[in-house]
């Protein structure tokens, strides 16, 4: 229980500060006066004074603020204030009060391209180990004689230390001729593979044309999470376990694992497990559920997930231009995902079991804790642009709300009546409110926490 609270404690610590840094830092160079800088709402447990900024840490770690003069937060209230017209932050063009206001949620996209180009330029961009794992029958890679095992030395005469950088050389020849140099055993071989262009699906669902050669990386089997008050939580399974065997059948890598734990549907199912350099077996039973992969039949699953490239991980650094490269690219994927993922629940093509609260940010954080200081970081940055996206939403409360009422003000050539936007403000708080509660809900449910209360 500490590791998530204390992983929870620091990552979203850090989101709020980055995030009321932005207002602070953009406010002061726009000259408005800041009364009060608070990392956290409610009661304040902490504060120093210096120049005219009070600094506070309060005692609702769920967020913060910014209190500037000349203007009252709807959250907070109070406040010192200013009869100095030339630090009110009412009495500036509409531009400069978008630009503070925006700079909050701009600190969340930014912050992600910090962490994930210190990443790659310190430790190096993870990916997996060129070793080729399932290899599809009748595919341009069983053609080639690609084998389980294999491990690919070079792609076109370069030499490649992940299985990523090959996929990256098959979509740039669009179906090209490749020559691949691979490593069997003691042996050195050369062959030619034609990759072929193939729909597959990608995580949420989509269909996406790729050039592939129908085999895929090598994946040890190996736990990386398991989901709270699923099959696997409940009969004791770890992250960190390596599947060994299912059934008395042995397992070598985690397309084997998935693909037995999917035919048992119902069934009690025997795992053995190495942990911690022991040896154990757990009995579990999969409840059927629908395909991960988004086909149309129902599997065997007990909620668990890849410890993805894991211990095995190889890292690739980068030189600090293509780090900041790296990370800008890798900063847009993740905000297109997660647009595209609230599209798909708003539409209903993603259950709204899937919001989650806090409390899933917490567990995630512990999570991701255990694998590695790297996988931390990888999920600070995620959880940041997501703070960044929703912040924009044009909800009253949010930020974006407030840049909607600036805009609104910009083509009007006044501001909306205080009144009109008193009401908005009580509106969105209670949308956000009930939002949380229908999230709270589903992480109580989802991790059983009522069994801690009872």
């Amino acid at each position: 229980m500490v590791a998530p609270v204390v992983s929870f404690v620091v990552v979203v610590g850090i989101l709020i500060f980055v995030h009321e840094l932005g207002h602070f830092l953009v406010a002061r160079w726009c000259g408005v006066g800041v009364d009060r800088f608070s990392l956290g709402f409610g009661p304040v447990l902490f504060s120093f004074r210096r120049g005219e900024t009070e600094y506070c840490l309060s005692a609702i770690p769920l967020g913060g603020y910014v209190k500037m003069m000349g203007e009252e937060s709807p959250l907070e209230g109070g406040g010192t204030g200013s009869p100095d017209s030339e630090k009110s932050f009412s009495e500036k063009p509409v531009w400069r009060r978008f630009l503070i206001v925006f700079a909050g949620p701009g600190m969340n996209f930014f912050l992600p391209i910090v962490l994930t180009a210190g990443l790659f330029m310190a430790l190096g961009r993870p990916g997996s180990p060129p070793v080729v794992g399932p290899v599809e029958p009748g595919s341009p890679a069983a053609q080639a004689g690609l084998r389980t095992g294999d491990r690919v030395v070079s792609v076109d005469g370069q030499p490649i230390v992940q299985w990523e950088e090959m996929l990256e050389r098959f979509q740039s020849t669009g179906g090209g001729e490749i020559q691949l140099a691979l490593r069997r055993g003691e042996e050195e071989i050369g062959v030619r593979v034609i990759p072929r262009q193939r729909k597959l699906r990608d995580p949420l669902g989509d269909e996406r044309s790729l050039w592939e050669i129908g085999a895929r990386a090598y994946a040890p089997p190996r736990i990386g999470q398991v989901m709270p008050g699923q099959p696997a939580d409940r009969a004791g399974l770890r992250a960190g376990d390596t599947v060994l065997a299912i059934d008395g059948q042995p397992v070598y890598g985690w397309d084997e694992l998935a693909e037995g734990i999917q035919k048992r549907a119902g069934k009690p199912t025997i795992f053995t497990l190495e942990r911690d350099g022991k040896r154990l077996e757990i009995s579990v039973v999969p409840e059927p559920g629908k395909h991960p992969g988004g086909e149309d039949k129902e599997v065997g699953l007990i909620g668990i997930g890849s410890s993805g490239r894991g211990p095995n991980a190889v890292y690739s650094r980068s030189n600090p231009l293509a780090a900041i490269q790296l990370a800008v690219v890798w900063t847009g994927d993740v905000t297109w995902l997660t647009l595209r993922s609230i599209w798909k629940l708003i539409r209903g093509a993603i259950p709204a079991s899937n919001i989650g609260s806090p409390i899933m940010i917490a567990v995630e954080a512990g999570q991701q804790a255990r694998l590695g200081w790297d996988n931390l970081i990888l999920f600070t940055a995620l959880i940041s642009v997501n703070l960044g996206v929703l912040n924009l939403f044009p909800i009253p409360v949010l930020d974006g709300g407030h840049l909607l009422f600036f805009a609104i003000e910009a083509i009007r050539g006044r501001p909306l009546s205080l009144r009109k936007r008193e009401v908005a403000q009580q509106v969105g708080m209670f949308l956000l409110l009930l939002l949380m509660v229908f999230a709270v809900y589903n992480d109580v449910s989802r991790f059983n926490l009522l069994r801690f209360l009872r």
